[in-house]
């Protein structure tokens, strides 16, 4: 029986393991029962409260990972709810852990971030170039321009963060699920640089973008196809934005944790109290 540590974070009756992304519930299948619901549970948990209260998410995550240290989304989660608490250190630890368990790139752009966090933008440039990005589903290579970008304004280089941006995805009349947030990093580069009417266009792209997709203030998707969006911009240019159905756009490459709210090491007894306490027996199948 797995029983609850003293310092787990309480779980409401009403969260149940099926509340957690089925591809993540899947990855929990080499544990014993129990102890895969209880992990799913605070999982799910997790992905309840990421947006809201960050920092008890990363509890519950924390108590995921103590039961299935070696499971590469628990790891990916608790990754996932650092960053989201500031945690950058260990974030970055996690990723890599995460990474190395899963082997699979599709986080590279949270570990661009999270170097940047800790305050190392040229080393987070150097994480960026060391991966094949032709061998990235098209959201990951987006949200890695777009890091990528971020990571030269961090070293003043903004001519070459704009440049960062110029990929295929940046397209002003058609809306795929990475456009809002695209168009809205032009646009900060172009405000940078002070290109202030071009940055006020790629604003408005971008909130049509949203729009046409659905995506409402608090980035919930609600999958709504918008045909077609017509908004003119100052120099008389067309800004119509044309939404892209599922059908016809690239698919993306879903994060269990991130679509529910959607390290080098593995979990050492020496390590911090917070990300130390593994249970070696509960992560036993």
């Amino acid at each position: 029986m797995v029983r609850p540590r003293h310092d787990d974070p309480e779980l409401p009756d009403d969260i149940t393991p099926q509340d957690l992304h089925p591809s993540a519930r899947n990855e929990l299948k080499t544990l014993s029962k129990e102890n895969a619901e209880g992990v799913a549970r605070h999982m799910a948990m997790a992905a309840r409260l990421i947006d809201d209260d960050p920092e008890l998410a990363h509890q519950h995550a924390v108590s995921a990972a103590r039961r299935a240290g070696r499971i590469a989304v628990v790891r990916e989660t608790l990754a996932i709810t650092a960053y989201a608490t500031g945690d950058f250190a260990l974030a970055l630890r996690e990723l890599r852990t995460y990474r190395r368990i899963s082997g699979k790139d599709d986080q590279i752009a949270l570990m661009v971030d999270s170097e940047r966090g800790i305050g190392r933008p040229d080393r987070a440039l150097e994480v960026g170039r060391a991966v094949d990005r032709s061998t990235l589903a098209t959201p990951v290579r987006v949200e890695l321009a777009i890091a990528m970008s971020g990571a030269r304004l961090d070293l003043g280089q903004t001519d070459r963060a704009l440049h960062e941006l110029d990929i295929p995805e940046l397209d002003p009349d058609r809306a795929f699920e990475w456009s809002p947030a695209l168009f809205a990093a032009r646009a900060t580069v172009l405000e940078e640089l002070g290109r202030d009417d071009e940055a006020a266009q790629w604003r408005t792209r971008a909130e049509i973008a949203a729009d046409a997709l659905g995506i409402s203030d608090d980035g919930a998707d609600e999958f709504i196809v918008v045909e077609e969006i017509v908004e003119e911009f100052s120099d008389g240019g067309s800004g119509d934005i044309v939404s892209e159905d599922d059908s016809e756009s690239p698919a993306a490459e879903t994060s269990p944790a991130s679509a529910a709210v959607d390290g080098v090491d593995e979990f050492e007894p020496d390590e911090a109290a917070e990300s130390a306490a593994v249970d070696e027996s509960a992560d036993r199948a």
